[in-house]
């Protein structure tokens, strides 16, 4: 179980280092201008629409959810005194 944790951290150290990378070098090169869109940009151009913030509103809560209170089970625990 341990092996499978360890492979996970590294999969999502990879994913936002790569993240950081492209924010990076995108606003070394110049952002959207120079055709190379930063996060902000992108999210500025999903945010113009409702259904955009709705979607990105989800990913957010499913994301909060995944990462703060999934493994809190003394929260979710049946009965009292356990």
């Amino acid at each position: 179980m341990g092996h499978q944790r360890l492979i996970g951290y590294l999969v999502w150290a990879a994913v936002f280092g790569a993240l950081f990378a492209w924010e990076g070098y995108a606003l070394a090169r110049g952002g959207v201008a120079a055709g190379y869109p930063t996060l902000s940009d992108t999210a500025r151009a999903v945010m113009r629409y409702p259904v955009g913030r709705w979607v990105l509103f989800a990913l957010w809560l499913w994301f909060g959810w995944h990462t703060f209170i999934r493994g809190w089970h003394f929260l979710l625990r049946e009965g009292s005194g356990q």
